[in-house]
């Protein structure tokens, strides 16, 4: 109740200064310097500043106080039920989401809490889209299931799924799916139809011995993670889509093996890929957002074309926060629907389904956690791979910025975006990281025990103190005490453990997201000039589209970071942007290396969603690892980050570390989901654009 008399007194103030920013716009279209003076003082405000109670780097309103807020452009008006999710089927947008595509399972966007009660339908029915065409009863997944596909670029269409058995469907996926509930699922270690190989939780190297040994094939495998994505996905909503040729591409893999031809490690093996990773196929690439469905890419991006050489098979797109976190502060519904798109709904957390899921690479979190693949890879501006790895249990490395081709990647920014492996092992993160980067490198012989032995690991001390720059959600300052305990660990291995200090994040956080939104809306349109078969050509477009699909994009939150870095023009050269960027890289880096060099450091960490930002701004490596399960049954993560280029020894001391503290523990999907409010942003009154900071560190 404080805190929503406290958010309504600054709407309040809010709405009286967007009247006065309003002057300013007129006067000064797209923002001149006065409104980015305006701007940079609200920063330096924000940075010394608390809200609420939250912890002082959380979000500051820009428009508190008279300063620099964006009004939302006039766009197309759009009436409450115009297609919206509410209304009967029959919106050109909601039919082609919500329509039966054979061997391809779209999973399409649903409010929350239309997944909480409906009555169980007879019969196993799939609870995806694409799935009403199965007869009731049938069982689990097979081939034959999956192969009438069509080609989403083409233009047939198979007949439309209504909206009504869409929701008994996902409705049917809810713990009365099995007998025992979901978490039945992951108390017995599911075999493949025919087999006798249980596949969830292996690392790759046993999937490949099971494969050699002639256990399972690669078609069996693909097999049993489609129907495993089939079970747990409509609770999840970790994968947006799966690849309607996975079964094929697997059987002609399968083929290739008996023939003496493997490929390499990865020959056989199925990935979820976030949707922001093209890939040439008859999957999308979208960014979670409705703005680019049917949008044709030129190419698989350089780290698909990696992994295809390596003989890995895209099994589907992972779910993520749309347009990787990077449309709205999303202060209505923080810390949940950071892991919300248009296209795949919510992503909910395996281990308790009322906690974050984080974001933005929220899917390939979930998706590797509940073993809805053998792998993921996600893609991290800063925090997006370590925050959702370290809420998920799971391993994740954000590399060097330049060791993995940003090329095929929708982009925030050049500057800090990376794409990363998330999995269940240290084993499986080197495989997949020396398979995705150019030149393929293998740092498996890396994986050894000893290797923290005489290492020095620095303790980032002001992250221990979780009020700092912790992530502010209620019981995760418990993770402190874990990573003291990984670090008491790290020491009876033979670490030597320091305190040291990477310098103030807040002295320069501020000018990240000042550079990442002149970054943003120059990039994202040379991006979208590379597609075709789409309208979208510049961040105005994209706006312009929410506004007129407003019931569908703009349901729990807003756009207030796309409008506010559409006033952001100038990259490269406007001054201030030089300016933000010089300094905040500047002091990243040396802030972690003056900490490196003084103590002789081969490693720094800190606890769970904490320190991102240095690491993603200097553009150097940030390895977030499992250190144990919390009472409550939430994981607790830990960082490990150094310099650039450092990945190998990375690896090599936090596989030391895996194998000692075995922290890494299956889902059980504890808790009950949250519903969400709507935001009612389309009720006919368009609320005016605040610019906040993000909630930070999960785009």
């Amino acid at each position: 109740r404080q805190h929503a008399a406290g958010c309504s007194e600054l709407k309040d103030a809010a709405n009286r200064a967007d009247d006065r920013c309003s002057k300013q716009q007129r006067a000064a279209p797209n923002g001149d310097k006065r409104l980015r003076a305006l701007y940079a003082r609200q920063l330096a405000l924000w940075t010394t500043s608390s809200e609420l109670g939250r912890p002082r780097r959380r979000r500051r309103s820009l428009s508190e106080g008279g300063a620099n807020t964006v009004s939302r452009p006039t766009g197309p008006a759009v009436g409450a039920g115009e297609l919206c999710l509410d209304a009967p089927p029959g919106g050109a947008l909601i039919t082609r989401l919500l329509q039966s595509t054979g061997r391809r399972c779209t999973f399409g966007a649903e409010r929350i809490e239309m997944l909480r009660s409906a009555p169980r339908q007879a019969g196993p029915e799939s609870s995806v889209s694409g799935a009403a065409d199965r007869s009731r009863g049938r069982g689990p997944m097979t081939e034959g299931w999956t192969n009438a596909g069509r080609d989403e670029h083409g233009d047939s269409h198979q007949p439309a799924m209504s909206r009504r058995t869409f929701l008994a469907a996902t409705a049917a996926g809810s713990a009365a799916l099995l007998p025992g509930g979901l978490s039945s699922l992951f108390r017995a270690a599911p075999a493949v139809a025919g087999t006798d190989f249980q596949f969830v939780e292996k690392t790759i190297p046993q999937l490949q011995a099971a494969m050699a040994a002639g256990q399972i094939t690669a078609r069996e495998l693909v097999l049993g993670y489609l129907n495993r994505i089939q079970q747990l996905n409509p609770t999840l909503h970790a994968v947006i889509e799966t690849n309607p040729n996975a079964v094929s591409i697997a059987a002609g893999l399968d083929n290739e093996r008996r023939a003496g031809h493997v490929r390499g490690p990865l020959h056989g093996i199925p990935l979820l890929v976030k949707d922001n990773i093209a890939t040439l196929d008859n999957l999308q690439t979208t960014a979670g957002s409705l703005a680019l469905y049917g949008s044709q890419i030129p190419a698989d991006a350089p780290l698909i074309q990696n992994l295809r050489a390596a003989g890995a098979i895209i099994l589907g797109k992972a779910n993520l926060g749309e347009w990787a976190n990077f449309r709205d502060d999303e202060a209505e519904t923080y810390p949940l629907a950071v892991g919300w798109s248009a296209r795949g709904g919510s992503t909910n957390n395996a281990y308790d389904l009322s906690y974050t899921s984080w974001g933005s690479s929220s899917g390939s979190g979930a998706g590797a956690a509940a073993s809805l693949c053998a792998a993921a890879v996600g893609t991290e501006t800063d925090g997006s791979i370590t925050g959702p790895s370290a809420v998920e249990n799971i391993f994740g490395l954000k590399p060097t910025l330049g060791l993995i081709s940003q090329d095929g990647i929708v982009p925030i920014s050049h500057q800090q975006d990376t794409a990363g492996p998330m999995a269940r092992s240290v084993t499986d993160v080197a495989i997949l990281l020396g398979m995705m980067q150019s030149p393929q490198t293998d740092y498996t012989p890396l994986l050894q025990r000893g290797a923290l032995n005489g290492k020095r690991i620095g303790r980032d001390v002001r992250f221990f103190d979780y009020s700092y720059y912790g992530s502010g959600i209620p019981g995760d300052e418990l993770t402190v005490a874990f990573a003291e305990n990984a670090l008491s660990v790290m020491a009876s291995l033979g670490a030597k453990i320091v305190n040291t200090d990477t310098g103030d994040v807040l002295a320069y956080n501020g000018d990240e997201f000042t550079a990442l939104l002149y970054e943003f809306r120059a990039q994202i349109a040379d991006y979208l000039a590379t597609l075709t078969h789409t309208t979208m050509r510049t961040l105005a477009d994209l706006i312009a589209f929410n506004n007129a699909h407003c019931p569908q994009e703009l349901v729990y939150y807003d756009q207030d970071v796309f409008l506010l870095s559409e006033q952001f023009v100038g990259y490269p050269n406007d001054p201030n942007y030089m300016a933000a960027r010089t300094n905040a890289r500047t002091l990243a880096r040396t802030g972690i290396d003056n900490a490196l060099q003084a103590h002789n450091l081969d490693a720094i960490v800190a606890p769970h969603l904490t320190n991102s930002t240095g690491p993603a701004v200097a553009g150097y490596p940030n390895f977030s690892m499992p250190v144990g399960i919390r009472s409550s049954g939430r994981p607790a993560g830990m960082l490990m980050y150094s310099t650039a280029f450092r990945e190998a020894q990375l690896i090599a001391m936090a596989y030391d570390l895996e194998q000692a503290l075995n922290a890494r523990q299956q889902p059980q999907l504890l808790g009950a989901i949250q519903p969400i409010p709507n935001g009612g942003f389309c009720t006919g009154h368009q609320p005016q654009g605040k610019a906040h900071l993000p909630h930070g560190r999960f785009f």
